[in-house]
């Protein structure tokens, strides 16, 4: 039997959810009004009393259940207690207390598959109408019931699939990633078997042939070790290459960082769609850096609620140059001399280009990096 792993709900769907209930928790003013003003007998008002404390608790019950794949069948035996209990309310008390039904519609589509739900609250939205024509003066409240409670219903399914779609989402982004990262594991592997492949093939072979050369031939068996020291320095060479080309960063993968970075901490970010220009790999690493560096600035430290990414190839009288701007509408300031500026100005300097940081106008902050396009002078 397959499981299907929900993430638990956040701390925000559970405020937002609460909020949404206790805005139709308004409905029982009715009901409560009518126990204390109906002219009802001590016995009916301490029954009727006790009759709603379950229906409201047996509701919140079913609307606050966590969001599994569950059996249909207890979900829709408890929405025909529900439903029961307000039919009990209503034929017993009057009127007022066909309100109740409002609440078996949100709670079926609160609890159950859309698939089902979608008949269980027109049917709920009939009981009601059935029992409105036969409590006394029923028809008086009808009208005013039958939007709530099938907009109510089918707000509640609404609800349900948008954070079935959005856990579902998350869950396909984080197995994307998984998946990315097992590939790019799976790329180093086949990287690193073809760059030391042949070297070790190679050092076992001269190894093999200067151990059978040495006891005769030991100048021969003295050439092998020489070209068994060079095969090692130039494996050496090779994996270390490999290595800090992919520890080097780009600039379409730091922009692609950059937009889930800034999405991810509320950040309306406006960032080149596309980046098609031709750079070398030098000047484009320490953009790259410049990038990632500025964007982490305004995720942690600035409080932006936008900011603003271009990349805009300009003529200077030095010659062609591309320039990063990174502008966000924070806290703004001076900048302050650290570890990561200082490390972006002698990234940019070591290939021609500058850095400059400071204040974006009134509030906000702005970093602009510059590199030229041709060979630095």
């Amino acid at each position: 039997m397959s499981h299907v792993v929900r993430a638990p709900e956040s701390t925000v769907h559970k405020v937002v959810k609460s909020l949404w209930i206790a805005v139709w928790l308004f409905y029982l003013s009715a009901p409560v009004t009518d126990l204390v003003r109906g002219g009802h007998s001590a016995g009916a008002r301490v029954l009727g009393g006790l009759g709603l404390l379950a229906f409201v608790g047996w509701y919140l019950t079913l609307v606050f259940r966590p969001d599994q794949q569950k059996p249909v069948r207890p979900v829709l035996l408890a929405l025909t207690v529900l439903s029961a209990e307000a039919a009990v309310l209503s034929l017993a008390l009057g009127r007022e207390w066909l309100v109740l039904f409002v609440y078996v519609s949100i709670a079926s589509g609160a609890a159950l598959p859309a698939r089902v739900s979608r008949l269980t609250v027109p049917a709920a939205t009939a009981l009601l109408t059935a029992l409105a024509l036969t409590v006394p003066d029923g028809t008086d409240y009808l009208f005013g019931l039958l939007i709530p409670a099938l907009m109510g219903g089918f707000a509640m399914v609404g609800v349900r699939e948008m954070i079935r779609t959005t856990i579902e989402l998350r869950q396909a982004r984080a197995t994307v990633a998984q998946l990315a990262a097992n590939e790019e594991r799976l790329r180093m592997a086949r990287d690193l078997h073809d760059l030391l492949g042949h070297s070790l093939s190679l050092i076992t072979l001269k190894s093999e042939l200067a151990g059978r050369m040495l006891p005769d031939h030991p100048d021969r068996a003295a050439q092998q070790v020489a070209d068994i020291e060079k095969v090692c320095r130039q494996a050496l060479v090779d994996v270390r290459e490999a290595v800090s080309g992919y520890r080097r960063p780009t600039l379409p993968g730091e922009l692609a960082g950059a937009r889930t970075a800034l999405a991810a901490a509320g950040v309306r970010a406006e960032l080149p769609s596309d980046f098609t220009d031709t750079v070398a790999e030098e000047p484009e690493c320490a953009l790259a850096w410049s990038l990632r560096e500025a964007v982490t600035n305004v995720v942690r430290h600035s409080g932006a609620k936008r900011c603003t990414v271009t990349l805009t190839t300009r003529q200077t009288l030095a010659g062609p140059v591309l320039e990063l701007s990174v502008t966000d509408d924070g806290s703004g300031g001076a900048a302050v001399p650290g570890n990561g500026l200082t490390g972006l100005t002698e990234r940019l300097e070591a290939v021609g280009g500058t850095l400059w940081a400071g204040p974006a106008g009134k509030t906000g902050f702005r970093l602009l990096a510059r590199v030229p396009l041709g060979s630095p002078s």
